[in-house]
């Protein structure tokens, strides 16, 4: 017969020791986020992807010891999305990341209504019916946005930095569900700055050269193009068949101008995907996507490439430089 002084110690010692078992069960469980993405390319080349699993890390997320994530590529096909974010949906993950913008997004919300999603650089999210409100997301859906405001500083930025040019070109994705806003923003921009604006659809790689044939017979002085996976991930391509015809380029990103465009303008980020990736700890940890607000980029980055614009035979204004972030020499 057991002792009842031992029996009831060990029951006691069981008692307490159980919280500590259920809390170190749940360390031990791993995590699952589904990544929706457009292009495994252009994740690799713009190093945002490593920056959002650094700052994972930091928050004590880490791959192999309490995460998984499951990558999904859409490859710059954007009818692949639905069928993209159903595979993570079956895959029961806890937490979708889009970083493919509106499209992929909103493939995401027409998949799951309880999975929660973090959308990062996403165009105005209220219009697009991600969101009820940039205050109070609802729902299952939470955002860090990219401001729609970007499209038409761009042309201002490139009438500022090639004096006297009245002629510009501007590519866009039509297969991209931002794209009538897209070109609504640059042919207001355009009236109010007085230039003539040449919008020219490129959907695929394919579609660059006849593009910048058409650009050729447009006499189009300057080109800009906007944060598209299809541009990002062909921005090698882009940037020698303007340098062949002379012509400046504006761009979204800073790697666009340290790889030889004239000018970049737009959010860093790096500094978004490291927010995101607090939202995405917070999302594990508990909150409801519905109760984060929509947050903005906090950081914009003016870059200059001296060494294209005196390749092209160009002086920038001062004023310009000395708004600059960095200027490349």
């Amino acid at each position: 017969m057991i002792d009842r002084r031992v029996f009831i110690n060990a029951l006691a010692f069981a008692l307490l020791a159980a919280p500590h078992a259920g809390r170190a069960q749940a360390a031990g469980k791993f995590v699952r986020i589904g990544f929706l993405s457009n292009s495994r390319q252009a994740a690799l080349a713009n190093g945002l992807q490593k920056v959002f699993i650094a700052a994972l890390r930091d928050l004590g997320w880490s791959e192999g010891r309490n995460l998984v994530i499951e990558y999904r590529w859409a490859e710059q096909r954007y009818e692949r999305f639905p069928a993209l974010a159903s595979e993570l949906v079956a895959l029961g993950v806890d937490l979708i990341v889009v970083t493919a913008r509106v499209t992929a997004a909103l493939a995401a919300k027409q998949a799951t209504a309880t999975i929660p999603i973090l959308a990062v650089g996403i165009a105005d999210p209220v219009k697009f019916g991600l969101v009820a409100s940039f205050a109070r997301p609802g729902a299952n859906v939470t955002d860090l946005m990219q401001p729609l405001a970007n499209w038409g500083k761009w042309l201002e930025l490139a009438r500022e930095a090639v004096v006297g040019v009245t002629r510009i070109a501007v590519i866009g994705n039509p297969a991209n569900i931002v794209y009538p806003d897209y070109v609504a923003q640059n042919e207001s921009a355009a009236r109010q700055l007085g230039m003539s604006l040449q919008m020219i659809p490129v959907a695929r790689a394919e579609e660059l050269a006849p593009a910048f044939e058409a650009m050729k017979r447009g006499r189009a002085e300057v080109l800009v193009f906007g944060p598209d996976a299809v541009f990002i991930t062909n921005v090698s391509e882009i940037l020698e068949r303007a340098s062949a015809n002379r012509l400046p380029v504006i761009a979204p990103l800073r790697p666009a101008a340290a790889a030889g465009a004239l000018v970049s303008y737009g959010a860093d980020f790096r500094d978004v995907f490291r927010q995101a990736a607090s939202y995405a700890d917070r999302i594990l940890r508990g909150a409801k996507p519905a109760d984060l607000p929509i947050q903005q980029p906090s950081r914009f980055e003016l870059v200059i490439n001296l060494k294209t614009a005196k390749a092209l035979g160009l002086t920038i204004p001062q004023s310009l430089l000395l708004r600059a972030d960095e200027v490349i020499q």
